[in-house]
């Protein structure tokens, strides 16, 4: 009876890692780190595993390329894209060219343009997943993909599946809250999705609210209404949180564009920022400095999160850091 021989995915399982870091590894990638190295090398020892070098030298080849992929949502402009995340590429860019990578980005956004096969087809050694989470069949694609053995790490995924990495948001929520408190406001509202599937949006505002709590304040929740993007719906949740709690001081907006929409809103009905009603975004995009006046807001360390995402996709094959939260900061201008 013939014994069949070891493959690259019992080397896998032995070792404890993907199969495409078994491949990365015994070909010493850059990519992989000394101790991964070692654990797959030992492992494939002891299953006698040999690469067939006439099989997969081209394969095998490292692309030194880092593929980075922009969900975006259907029948979106390139241009409409949030900053946000123009930022955070940004942030991946200089991460990967440090490590000397290329960075191969793909925007996705419906079953047409759909693609997650960049390592597996050599294109790339590594893929990081980014953009909106309101895209759903995006992130169930993704998901499928991963569930075949595909490993990627993600940023603000809206599902645990993920290997996932996030701002501390509740600690965003935290700071706003007791920015506000601390400037004497009590009649606070948060402007946000309630229950998205958008998780960065419900944790700042749990943390807030939590926070808030604290010093006996009850915030008003403000459910922005369905519009074409995030500043509309910040320009008209403005006008009806004014109608319906024309006593509001504060507002914490959950992300800088809604903020911005808020900012606009506030100023068509005639009430002064910060003097009236103080105003705190979330995201810390360049645009919230050329607004008038300039947005306070909660700004993640993008230069953090783009050097740890490239970390845990290139060297982290365990993705024993899954689930990591980037540090955030209160950044006072002139809204608050």
């Amino acid at each position: 009876m013939k014994t069949l021989r070891p493959t690259s995915f019992d080397v896998a399982e032995r070792a404890g890692v993907s199969q495409s870091t078994v491949s990365r590894a015994l070909r010493n990638s850059p990519g992989v780190n000394a101790e991964t190295r070692a654990r797959v090398a030992a492992a494939a020892r002891e299953l006698g595993y040999v690469v067939d070098r006439h099989a997969s030298s081209l394969r095998l080849k490292s692309s030194e390329t880092l593929a980075l992929v922009t969900v975006c949502r259907p029948g979106e402009d390139r241009s409409a894209i949030n900053p946000f995340y123009f930022a955070l590429l940004g942030s991946i860019a200089a991460a990967t060219s440090a490590r000397g990578f290329n960075l191969l980005v793909s925007f996705q956004e419906s079953e047409a343009n759909f693609r997650a096969d960049f390592v597996a087809s050599g294109l790339a050694d590594a893929m990081i997943v980014i953009g909106t989470t309101s895209n759903r069949a995006a992130w169930d694609y993704f998901a499928e993909a991963q569930a075949t053995g595909l490993d990627f790490v993600c940023w603000g995924s809206p599902g645990d599946p993920f290997h996932w990495m996030r701002s501390d948001n509740g600690t965003g929520g935290r700071l706003a809250a007791e920015h506000l408190v601390a400037s004497g406001r009590r009649h606070v509202a948060f402007v946000g999705p309630q229950r998205s599937p958008q998780r960065q949006f419900d944790e700042r505002r749990d943390g807030f609210v939590e926070a808030l709590g604290r010093h006996g304040i009850t915030p008003i929740l403000t459910e922005p209404p369905t519009a074409a993007d995030r500043h509309a719906q910040g320009v008209a949740a403005a006008h009806t949180l004014l109608a319906q709690h024309p006593q509001v001081d504060a507002i914490f907006a959950a992300s800088d564009m809604l903020a911005l929409g808020v900012l606009q809103g506030l100023k068509e009905a005639g009430r002064r920022v910060p003097q009236d009603i103080a105003l705190i975004g979330f995201d810390g995009i360049r645009a919230g400095n050329m607004a008038d006046p300039a947005l306070t807001t909660i700004e993640p360390d993008l230069d953090a999160a783009g050097e740890a995402l490239v970390a845990m996709a290139l060297e982290d094959e365990d993705f024993a850091h899954s689930g990591t939260r980037i540090p955030v900061r209160l950044a006072v201008r002139g809204t608050a």
